[in-house]
């Protein structure tokens, strides 16, 4: 129970035990412990503007990366449009060559027609005069076989000719 009821002597000793132990706190201790308090203040203060010089940085960039995505869409559709318009044009000049050589075999196609209608007539017209002569040549054999019908034949040719 002596510790419920102090003594004077053990109130004084223990004042002073506890006067020497803050003093060589106080000494050698408490600077120590400040200063690395005083250190971890600083040392979350600049973390605390870092992180927020950080997020700034990172807004910004943020929104010149957005800005650079925009523009890397507008690039991107302008060239899709070209593309496109390339494409188009390609396809027409195609299609216009095309037709230009389309043509340009049907008319070869038709001049070679003609040309062989031309000489399949001409052929014909050979072939017709051939027969003409031969079937002339024939009759004119049979009936100039008699002098008499020789001379009449030539009376009406002279007067055909006259006639003409």
């Amino acid at each position: 129970m002596r510790l419920l009821t102090p003594e004077l002597g053990l109130l004084f000793w223990t004042l002073i035990a506890f006067l020497i132990v803050f003093f060589v706190l106080k000494k050698y201790a408490w600077r120590p412990i400040l200063n690395s308090l005083d250190q971890r203040e600083r040392g979350i203060a600049d973390s605390l503007e870092t992180a927020d010089r950080v997020r700034k940085e990172m807004t910004q960039m943020k929104n010149e990366n957005e800005e650079l995505m925009a523009v890397a869409r507008e690039e991107r559709g302008a060239m899709l449009k070209e593309a496109r318009e390339i494409k188009e044009r390609m396809i027409n000049e195609a299609k216009d060559q095309a037709k230009l050589e389309a043509n340009k075999i049907i008319l070869e196609a038709q001049q070679q027609i003609n040309a062989q209608k031309m000489a399949a007539i001409t052929e014909v017209k050979n072939q017709v005069g051939m027969m003409v002569i031969e079937v002339t040549e024939k009759v004119l054999r049979r009936e100039l076989s008699n002098p008499a019908a020789q001379e009449e034949h030539i009376r009406s040719l002279v007067e055909e000719v006259k006639l003409n």
